[in-house]
């Protein structure tokens, strides 16, 4: 199932705004803060669909009956571009555990490339929720590529994805490679990919407007 936030009109889709805007993207400071601000909302909506249990908490003048998570999820990331999506999550997942996976492409050419990963550092995820952010899906490949790194450390009982910007191409990709009750947390889904695999409109290269334009 695919939840795409930017079909209801909220305040939500001023932040995919600012990511989108080329001015505003010369500030790395609001672009990382924007994209924790997406990661936030699209946790807080993740969050309805999480388990829960009742219990009694006491206050100054009483006692009262609340609904509290049953289990804490695993939030997982791909390395560098999600760090910023990781942190949203992280604010509201805020007792969750993190793992973080490096995924990279090797091109032969501006159009051809490998997608590598090359490091992981994670906690047991068997019988676990997961929480998967990259705030870009363009083909899809890494996020399955780091879906099956994750498997060495167990099966997880459900699989979230969170992304700010998707591509279809990449939606009905995942689809096929990930499990079938998988759900898609997204900020906006774009139908055009170019050659290079780049998504249009799109925002750009995340990474690289978050954390400076890599050698």
């Amino acid at each position: 199932m695919v939840h795409n936030l930017s079909q209801i009109n909220s305040v939500f889709s001023s932040f995919i705004q600012e990511l989108r805007d080329e001015r505003i993207q010369k500030d790395s400071m609001r672009f990382r803060r924007n994209l924790e601000r997406v990661a936030e909302i699209l946790g807080y909506e993740l969050s309805k669909k999480l388990n829960y249990k009742n219990i009694e908490v006491t206050t100054p003048l009483g006692t009262a009956n609340l609904s509290v998570l049953e289990e804490q999820p695993v939030l997982a990331t791909i390395l560098r571009a999600g760090l910023g999506m990781h942190q949203g999550l992280l604010n509201y997942f805020d007792r969750a555990e993190s793992a973080f996976v490096s995924a990279y492409r090797k091109h032969s050419t501006a159009e051809d490339f490998e997608i590598y990963v090359e490091y992981m550092a994670a906690p047991h995820i068997d019988n676990k929720v997961l929480i998967i952010s990259d705030p870009m899906l363009a083909t899809g490949a890494s996020m399955h590529l780091v879906y099956k790194a994750l498997l060495a450390q167990g099966n997880p009982k459900k699989v979230f994805v969170v992304s700010a910007i998707a591509s279809t191409d990449a939606l009905t990709y995942l689809k096929n490679h990930l499990p079938d009750t998988t759900e898609y947390f997204i900020g906006a889904v774009d139908e055009e990919l170019t050659a290079q695999s780049y998504i249009v409109p799109g925002l750009g290269d995340a990474g690289d407007l978050a954390f400076g334009e890599k050698c």
